[in-house]
């Protein structure tokens, strides 16, 4: 891996690489997308059937497009069943963490007769798009689907593209299985977003589209949101290693390329304060290099965005650490938790030497599904309240409302809205 010294420069130069890889940067596909939108808005399922064929290479109808429980039934039977186990144990896990994320309506009644409130909703129905073939991850199906079910989604529907055999993925199903999902549709790529976006004969419109998918579904969803709610338009993946001295470099190097395998667009980046431990990482990389079996998809990663940073002092590691707003953060020092307390900007934050990326990607609970491309400077990991909504409540009774009716009318007044301000005043006159 290359070794840079961290400054303002360099910091804004590789700032620069990584926006590259974002989906608003991919507007050469935008014409393709809105074209399968549109033909799925004017002929729904036809459309559907006809990109299948064409893509997945499976005739798909009306008959055979929704996962029949047989089908789940036999994805059981087509996988190990100690796997089995292990996403049901992973299931239990995020299902605690996010049953934590729970929030409870609340009223606020005064003795004037004022009552307000917030009341909270869970959205009625949501799609999930899950990607097929090699990119088939039943880890973001529980990632996605549970926290919905958790906020008390009602309907569930899942989008999948299937095998040219017509099958689906067996951990897809068996993942979907376990955490609830209510309705399975065998439609991938933009044309799935589309449908769950404006419905066809077989599938339903949906409130809300989440779920990660190639840069078709990246554009797809960002094209139909405003007639649906999105999560985010997702980028490709990255981590950040924030690491001292004392850091092993077999771990660094070994979590660094826990990123780069997921394709030639990841981002992996190291920023340390000593020199000794970045030129032990780079050696460990190329060592770990030669036996991880997608070693031609980590170079040309680590290639395009891989870097290992060299900082004077922490201060300015944490600095840059906030500007890269990166979706992993290991911090491997002496007292992680003390280093923790500078950071401002991380989708999730690992701490400390057992507390490798993969164990979030997985098992420990939180959600995996993080800003990308530094927008966690602004964006959470999806959560509980990613499916709900909330509702303001307002009542006043006639004597709180006396109390402040010419302020309401002056300030309506002020703003040149009469009708706003005879509202209040014709309640009183």
């Amino acid at each position: 891996m290359r070794i840079v010294k961290l400054t303002d420069e360099t910091k804004r130069n590789i700032l620069g690489d990584l926006l590259k890889r974002s989906p608003n940067h991919y507007s050469q596909y935008e014409a393709t997308v809105a074209e399968i939108i549109e033909r799925v808005k004017t002929e729904r399922d036809k459309a559907l059937f006809d990109y299948t064929q064409k893509f997945d290479r499976f005739e798909l109808n009306a008959e055979n497009i929704r996962v029949t429980r047989q089908e789940t039934e036999e994805a059981y039977g087509r996988l190990d069943p100690e796997l089995v186990e292990v996403i049901r144990r992973a299931a239990d896990n995020i299902r605690s963490f996010h049953l934590k994320q729970l929030r409870n309506s609340w009223f606020e009644a005064r003795e004037d007769g004022t009552i307000l409130g917030m009341k909270i909703t869970p959205i009625e129905r949501v799609g999930v798009y899950v990607p097929g073939g090699k990119a088939a991850y039943p880890s973001s199906v529980l990632m996605n689907v549970i926290p919905a079910k958790v906020a008390g989604v009602d309907r569930v529907i899942m989008t999948t593209p299937p095998g040219a055999d017509g099958r689906v993925n067996a951990g897809t199903l068996v993942a979907a299985d376990i955490a609830g999902v209510d309705e399975i549709y065998k439609v991938g790529g933009a044309q799935a977003v589309a449908a769950m976006a404006f419905g066809t004969e077989s599938v339903p419109k949906v409130d809300k589209i989440t779920g990660p998918g190639n840069i078709f579904v990246a554009l797809a969803k960002k094209a139909v949101y405003g007639y649906v709610s999105i999560d985010s338009i997702a980028g490709p993946s990255e981590i950040l290693v924030l690491a001292d001295e004392t850091a092993d470099p077999k771990y660094v190097a070994a979590d660094l390329l826990s990123q780069a395998e997921h394709d030639e667009l990841a981002s992996a980046i190291l920023i340390t304060t000593s020199e000794k431990l970045a030129e032990q990482v780079s050696e460990q990389t190329e060592v770990f290099l030669q036996r991880l079996s997608r070693e031609g998809i980590m170079r040309k990663s680590l290639e395009n965005y891989g870097y290992i940073l060299v900082a004077d002092n922490m201060e300015d590691a944490l600095a840059a650490v906030n500007e890269i707003a990166s979706e992993h953060l290991e911090i491997l020092t002496k007292d992680p938790f003390q280093v923790m307390t500078g950071v401002r900007n991380a989708g999730a934050i690992f701490l400390g030497e057992y507390s490798s990326e993969p164990l979030g990607d997985y098992f420990a609970g939180p959600n995996h599904i993080l800003p990308t491309n530094g927008t966690a400077r602004f964006f959470s990991p999806v959560n509980v309240d990613d499916f709900i909504k909330k509702s303001s409540i307002i009542s006043y009774s006639r004597k709180a409302l006396e109390k402040v009716h010419e302020d309401i009318e002056k300030f309506a007044e002020s703003e040149g809205l009469t009708a706003h301000a005879n509202s209040i005043k014709v309640r009183f006159n």
